[in-house]
């Protein structure tokens, strides 16, 4: 499907988009689950070959627990931090989302976790489990709703000739195998788009 069907996809990927152009740092945020772990190796893998700035974190199960948390993104933005993108997380992440604005930092988040009714004032939050998302992909897993975010954002660079200038674009089919782990491993559903993901991922492996 057209990952612009899931609402603030096209705020979303311009926003990693520009910060691409800009050669800004991008710091990743992800969790400690194979789900959180392979949506954090998409996006790190896709900025990598972009030539992009990134850093990762993923949070201590004991020490930080689940998802983002102040420490953390103080210290993401100490390091040079100038735009936080959560994955797998981020959907209650309200205080953390807040102090990085706070410090100047916009937060993208990228997840599939059910969602309250009221949102953390990130700069775009794709979740198709949001109450106002009707893509009908809430069965997604977040390395799911990562790979739509990279179709998105690839497909915004070639519009822009950003791939022409480093010799050729990445074949996001090949990172298909990531996105299969990540939907096998947090036991979603194997329907209609999740089945796709892990018949061609496993090919890929």
């Amino acid at each position: 499907p057209d990952p612009f069907v899931l609402t603030a996809m096209e705020p979303a990927a311009l926003k990693i988009v520009g910060a691409i152009e800009r050669d800004e740092i991008i710091a990743i945020f992800g969790d400690y689950d194979v789900d959180g772990a392979t949506s954090a190796a998409l996006l790190a893998g896709f900025l990598d070959k972009a030539g992009a700035r990134r850093l990762i974190h993923i949070p201590d199960r004991l020490t930080e627990g689940y998802g983002p948390n102040v420490e953390a993104v103080a210290t993401l933005v100490a390091a040079g931090a100038q735009l936080l993108v959560t994955v797998d997380c981020g959907t209650t992440g309200h205080e953390p989302i807040l102090e990085a604005a706070r410090l100047g930092v916009p937060t993208v988040v990228l997840d599939h976790h059910q969602a309250p009714e009221q949102l953390p004032e990130a700069y775009a939050i794709v979740n198709p489990n949001r109450l106002d998302d009707l893509s009908g992909l809430g069965h997604l897993c977040a390395a799911g709703v990562v790979f739509m975010t990279l179709v998105a954002v690839n497909r915004i660079l070639r519009a822009r000739g950003f791939w022409e200038k480093r010799g050729g674009e990445p074949d996001l089919m090949a990172m298909l195998d990531l996105v299969a782990l990540g939907t096998v491993a947090d036991v979603v559903p194997l329907v209609g788009l999740n089945r796709a993901f892990v018949r061609q991922g496993i090919a890929v492996m």
